[in-house]
């Protein structure tokens, strides 16, 4: 009775590899268990021969559990990919091995702020629409415009000396210019204070007394950058000549929300955005680089995602964080695998992956918009080394777990479909009799 059994499964085992059974019929259920080379075999047991009378009386609802109850590709298909027949051809195969994991965890950062945006000198001397500046101006004694002060020096005899004659606030307005008494219109958008200072002191040179100016920037409106995302008080900052930096902008926002170290640090200028760890942001000092105007920065935890699915402790979309997530991490989050279902030998990551560090040829491999060729890492879990490689591995974003089902799962659910089958009909005949 076992060995007919066993040969009837070899048989629907066959069939489910080649994916006949979306395309048989009910009336050839028989004949397609017939094709199959273990039919003599499954024959042969009386039992068997009862049993193939069951699946043909109960062939549709069979049909429908086969069907409904496909979780997935089992290992031998996936490691089929690769195969010139395959239906998905020229996908990449590799065995996840010790040199394998470090080559990938030796892999570049995501982003080089340095690289990308370069450095910079300070703007926030530069004065823009919409400033507030606060104006001083001296004048030599004896002043002809702006008065002066008299100092008594307790010896019957004064002097005069100048004093400063502070303007209220001008306010830079929409034609980029401020307006000074007796210097008329002065530009001052786009410019910076000392040339501003000096403006105003040839302006007024030959009506006040060897005048003398200096500008300072009240309130800034424009040199300012936007911090957001996960940090304690999102805000605008003002840049100042002293040139702010990422870290000093972060800080002003009260700093981030999570662990520094477990954040990703998003840096917008124009149209070009890039990210990177803050962890490596704070190890190379290059990186802190100086702010520019209408710069936005935004600290994020977790940014990243890769999907799992199959035999695993859970079936979701797992964010982790910019500082890197080994494989071995990855899998400890999803909790592991399912004992009665997981095939530890077949578990596959799914990734896209530039064809150099692939070591793949594009004249074979399909590839995508971005020129990547598909890649399936095979982690074999039966192996101790793989547990090392695993603690090297680096997951990327997007990636795809997948826990393929063992056979003795695929073998328990087809004897759940026979016997979900098998004892209504009994039951009803047991009725009759």
């Amino acid at each position: 009775m076992v060995d007919g059994l066993v040969a009837c499964w070899r048989a629907y085992a066959r069939l489910h590899e080649r994916q006949t059974f979306n395309e048989i019929g009910n009336s050839i259920v028989i004949n397609a268990l017939a094709r199959a080379s273990d039919y003599a075999k499954c024959r042969e047991s009386r039992f068997a021969s009862r049993l193939l009378g069951v699946v043909a009386a109960a062939s549709p609802v069979l049909l429908a559990g086969c069907v409904s109850t496909s979780v997935g590709p089992s290992r031998t298909l996936v490691q089929n990919a690769a195969s010139a027949d395959a239906t998905y051809s020229g996908v990449k195969i590799l065995p996840l091995t010790n040199a394998l994991a470090e080559s990938r965890s030796a892999a570049p950062a995501d982003g080089d702020f340095l690289a990308t945006f370069g450095a910079v000198p300070p703007i926030g001397s530069q004065v823009g629409v919409g400033d507030s500046l606060e104006v001083t101006i001296w004048e030599a004694p004896p002043a002809a415009l702006f008065g002066s002060a008299t100092i008594d020096t307790r010896s019957l005899t004064t002097v005069q000396t100048s004093r400063p004659n502070a303007l209220p606030e001008v306010v830079v307005g929409p034609s980029g210019t401020i307006s000074i008494p007796f210097a008329g219109q002065i530009r001052a958008a786009g410019r910076t204070l000392r040339q501003i200072e000096q403006d105003i002191v040839a302006s007024l040179r030959g009506r006040a007394h060897l005048p003398q100016a200096i500008v300072r920037i009240a309130r800034n409106e424009t040199a300012n950058v936007t911090v957001l995302g996960d940090v304690k008080e999102p805000q605008r900052v003002p840049l100042t000549p002293r040139g702010e930096r990422l870290l000093d902008a972060i800080a002003r926002a009260g700093g981030t929300s999570q662990p520094l170290d477990r954040m990703t640090i998003e840096l917008t200028r124009g149209n070009v955005t890039q990210r990177m760890a803050a962890r490596d942001i704070v190890r190379e000092p290059g990186q802190n680089i100086i702010l520019q105007r209408d710069d936005v920065v935004t600290a994020v935890f977790q940014p990243y995602t890769f999907t799992v699915l199959g035999a695993a402790g859970k079936n979701e979309e797992v964010r982790f964080e910019g500082v890197g997530l080994t494989l071995s991490q990855a899998l400890g989050r999803i909790g592991g695998f399912q004992d009665d279902r997981a095939d530890p030998g077949g578990v596959f990551l799914f990734r896209w992956e530039p064809p150099v560090v692939a070591g793949a040829d594009t004249s074979r491999y399909p590839t995508n918009s971005d020129g990547n060729v598909p890649v399936i890492y095979q982690v074999n879990m039966k192996e101790p080394q793989t547990y090392f490689a695993a603690q090297k591995f680096q997951m990327r974003d997007g990636d795809v777990v997948y826990v393929a089902n063992s056979k003795l799962a695929d073998l328990q659910r087809f004897v759940n479909i026979l016997a979900s089958s098998i004892i209504p009909l009994a039951t009803v005949r047991n009725t009759v009799r």
